[in-house]
């Protein structure tokens, strides 16, 4: 398992929040940082590796 970081943004553009993510790998940590872009903004860092930035979806 790997630790990873989804960054939540703001409006502005910074940081919000971060939640923690214990995944297999790259795929799985897409997954799970892919769920919380619901109306925001989501970075997933490994470290100081960005993986990947989704952008706001519609519940549903």
């Amino acid at each position: 398992m790997r630790n990873y970081k989804a960054y939540i943004l703001g409006e502005d553009g910074h940081f919000i929040e971060r939640v923690d993510l214990l995944c297999d790998d790259d795929e799985a940590a897409k997954d799970e940082a892919r769920k919380l872009a619901i109306g925001q903004v989501v970075e997933l860092w490994e470290s100081a590796r960005k993986i990947a930035t989704f952008h706001p979806t519609n519940p549903g």
